[in-house]
């Protein structure tokens, strides 16, 4: 498996010490394959939340998957498999409470959606960690994910 390379940019702090410590959990675990930067963003509204993503994307050079409710949904298997044929480095993006603008979304090189459930801030960052995880083990063939 080759050395995967992401980035998370996030609006918002994860303020409750039980999900930023699971949060950690994962993203410790992930160091075995490959690096993750995380950039946190200042809440703001929907408008300057938008410009500061854009702004971070500015220069960006990998491909970038947007987290919103009108993404695709799809399993953890179909996630690896999109992780190991990207030959760059996976920027994925969590906005603030009330999503983005259109703009971001056309920023995007792919549109993700959780799940069709509304999350929490909190909830959204450890679930992707945790997925980020699972396809790293899945690619890998590690015994994480059955």
């Amino acid at each position: 498996m080759k050395n995967m390379l992401f980035k998370l940019i996030v609006v918002g702090r994860v303020k409750d010490v039980h999900y930023q410590a699971k949060i950690n959990e994962f993203i410790q675990r992930l160091n075995a394959f490959g690096k993750i930067e995380i950039q946190e963003l200042r809440d703001d509204t929907v408008e300057k939340e938008s410009a500061a993503i854009l702004k971070a994307l500015e220069n960006e050079r990998g491909w970038v998957v947007i987290l919103d409710e009108r993404g695709e949904n799809i399993t953890s298997v179909e996630l690896a498999n999109k992780f190991s044929s990207c030959d760059r480095k996976i920027v994925l993006v969590i906005g603030g409470a009330f999503g983005f603008t259109d703009e971001v979304r056309k920023r995007a090189d792919y549109l993700l959606a959780l799940s069709k459930f509304t999350v929490t801030h909190e909830m959204a960052r450890l679930l992707l960690a945790e997925q980020l995880y699972r396809a790293c083990t899945i690619i890998a063939g590690k015994k994480y994910h059955h």
